[in-house]
């Protein structure tokens, strides 16, 4: 499994970022987290609001911050 987050750098992308690797941690998955800040690569995705978080290339939140919980509940 591959989660992306896809934004600048922002700290509300690093918080998505955070949240992901947490939620991850919790379910004891063997996940691969990738930050991709290259606008062309985020644009490629369709996201037109940062942050986003993908997962295996299929975006699941666009434009705000997901709860660690949130997260949990698409990666189960």
């Amino acid at each position: 499994m591959k989660i992306q987050i896809l934004g600048p750098g922002c700290p509300r992308c690093k918080q998505t970022e955070t949240n992901a690797r947490e939620a991850v941690k919790n379910l004891g998955l063997d996940a691969e987290v990738e930050k991709i800040t290259d606008i062309n690569k985020i644009a490629d995705f369709g996201v037109m609001a940062t942050p986003a978080l993908a997962v295996d290339g299929d975006v699941k939140f666009s434009g705000r911050i997901p709860s660690v919980e949130e997260i949990e509940k698409i990666l189960k």
